[in-house]
């Protein structure tokens, strides 16, 4: 059976500068004129291959399956925005979530957190104070071959900081794969579950979530047990991490969580080789047809290193900010990330950047 997917290739500064031949991607600041329908056969591979600019494109529509139809739609929603507690996250423009690990062995900053709610406390307000929109707390590292933690001391870990940043009036996520966890992070006052098994890992995971209305971040990661790096071999990375989002959505769906409440993320470095993780970067766009937002996750990660000389995790500043930008580009909507005032700062000059080109053809003449 074959495949289609909507790929949008093309994008411009703004609608006006092609005559309004351009879409508006996921109710962003993001405009595309191209897009590549993509037909995949069933073994995985890509088939055919066409490319087509807007008015063609819906010109075609009528006539295209079902399932390019569902994506064209999905394109062009506008995701609610994520309430978290008292605070409104808007989703119409890029947003910082700040990285607070209180482990001893996580890539960049294992160690620098733990057991030190009161350091911890005041690193979050600082992030908060920067513009972060939320603060993302975990407790156990998910590097490859990290050693798998006790649920009893992620808990002693994340409820102690969770419980502060509650006391500030936070908006707060919590990273974590474990339902024990989740519950005891919302009830000392958590918004939010970014779990990067997508909800595989526990079995009571998906239904503790539903029950608790929370939004959720649904990661893809190849793994199926404690190493959720294994196991990776993709015939096309995109497609594959693609569908298995979608898969994992709908599975989200069906056991009650609202789809309004769900954020997917491709799993940037999470069993990827240096060449998927670049794939995925430069598809970001494609994502937008699951009709979720979209979070990404690239801060400080291997892949800085690998191409910039083996840089060490405190020196990849300048990578990190690339693929923030990268992924504003894209249209992605939330950006987790360690140096949050820099990419505040991006950000903010991003969105100067996008709003003057959306009213600089005002200035022409009739």
């Amino acid at each position: 059976m074959t495949r289609f997917y909507l790929q949008p290739i093309t994008l411009a500064a703004s609608p006006q500068s092609l005559d309004g031949a351009a879409l508006r991607l996921a109710g962003g600041l993001v405009y595309a004129s191209q897009f590549a329908l993509l037909h995949r056969a069933e073994e995985g591979h890509v088939v055919a291959r066409e490319v087509l600019d807007l008015r063609a494109l819906e010109a075609r529509l009528p006539d295209l399956p079902e399932a390019v139809r569902t994506q064209w739609d999905n394109l062009r929603r506008s995701p609610a925005p994520l309430q978290l507690g008292a605070r409104t996250v808007r989703l119409d423009q890029p947003q910082v979530m700040g990285i607070l690990n209180v482990t001893p062995d996580s890539f960049s900053d294992g160690g620098e957190f733990l057991d030190k709610p009161e350091v911890a406390a005041a690193h979050a307000a600082a992030m908060l104070e920067a513009g972060a929109a939320l603060v993302d707390v975990g407790g156990e590292s998910t590097r490859p071959g990290a050693a798998a933690v006790w649920e009893g001391d992620e808990i002693a870990r994340v409820v102690p900081v969770v419980a502060a940043l509650a006391a500030m009036g936070a908006a707060i996520s919590v990273d974590t794969r474990r339902a024990a966890v989740m519950e005891a992070a919302h009830a000392a006052g958590a918004h939010l579950f970014n779990d990067v098994s997508a909800l595989r890992h526990d079995p009571r995971a998906l239904a503790l979530a539903a029950g608790t209305g929370l939004p959720v971040v649904l990661m893809h990661a190849p793994g199926e047990g404690e190493d959720l790096h294994a196991g990776a071999g993709y015939a096309n990375v995109v497609l594959d991490v693609f569908d298995w989002l979608a898969a994992r959505r709908d599975a989200a769906v069906a056991a009650g969580i609202a789809r309004e409440r769900i954020v997917l993320d491709p799993g940037i470095g999470f069993g990827k080789s240096l060449a998927d993780n670049l794939a995925l970067l430069n598809a970001l766009p494609l994502f937008h047809a699951l009709g979720q937002p979209l979070l990404v996750g690239a801060s400080r990660k291997r892949m800085i290193g690998a191409l910039s000389h083996e840089a060490p995790a405190d020196q990849r500043l300048g990578g990190s900010l690339a693929l923030a930008v990268k992924a504003m580009e894209a249209g992605v909507q939330l950006h987790r990330v360690h140096d949050v005032a820099p990419t505040v700062q991006a950000a903010r000059v991003w969105r100067g950047l996008r709003d003057a080109a959306l009213t600089d053809f005002a200035q022409l003449p009739l």
